[in-house]
C-alpha cells in the first residue's frame, strides 16, 4: 500500500512539472496574454519590419498598451502594413510616432509608440504616418565592415609614391 501511494505522489509531481513547463512555454511564446477590455485599431507602414511577429507587444514608456494583430505586405508600395490593437483607455495624439524596437541586444521586437503633442487624438483605423523601421543587426554589421574595408583601401599608398 505504501508503494502505491509513493507512485501516486511521484505521478502527481511529474504532472505538476509538465504543467509548469507548459505554462513557461506559453509565456515565452506570448500566447497566454489576452487583451483585457475594449480596443481600437491603428495601422502603421514600415519599410522593414525585421523580426516583428503577430501578437508582439505595443509599448509606450515601457508599458504594454496593446498588441500587433496582423502584418501584411502592401502590393503597391511593398511596405509592411502592421495593424495594432490599442487599449481603449489609452489615447495617443495624432502626431505620435511608431518605431520597431528590440528588447535588449538580441531580444524580441516590439512596437514602441512615442506620444506627440497634438491636442487631437488618433481615431480608430487611423494610419500612423511617422514611423521608423526595424534596425537589422546583419545590415549594420555589413555596413560597418564595408565602410572599414573602403577606408582601408583608400588609405593604401599609391605604388611608386615615397
Amino acid at each position: 500500500m505504501a508503494k502505491k501511494s509513493i507512485e501516486i505522489m511521484v505521478g502527481l509531481f511529474v504532472l505538476m512539472g509538465l504543467g509548469a513547463l507548459m505554462f513557461v512555454a506559453l509565456k515565452a511564446a506570448n500566447l497566454t496574454t489576452t487583451t483585457n477590455g475594449e480596443t481600437y485599431t491603428l495601422q502603421a507602414r514600415f519599410d522593414n519590419i525585421g523580426g516583428l511577429k503577430s501578437r508582439a507587444p505595443v509599448r509606450s514608456a515601457g508599458v504594454v498598451v496593446g498588441r500587433v494583430t496582423s502584418i501584411t505586405l502592401d502590393p503597391k508600395t511593398y511596405q509592411g502594413v502592421v495593424t495594432l490593437a490599442i487599449r481603449s483607455d489609452v489615447q495617443f495624439p495624432r502626431d505620435s510616432s511608431a518605431k520597431i524596437l528590440t528588447s535588449g541586444l538580441l531580444g524580441d521586437q516590439y512596437i514602441g509608440i512615442e506620444p506627440g503633442g497634438d491636442e487631437k487624438n488618433f481615431t480608430p483605423g487611423t494610419l500612423i504616418t511617422q514611423t521608423q523601421s526595424a534596425v537589422v543587426l546583419e545590415n549594420l554589421i555589413g555596413q560597418f565592415l564595408f565602410n572599414k574595408a573602403a577606408d582601408a583601401g583608400s588609405q593604401a599608398p599609391a605604388e611608386g609614391a615615397k
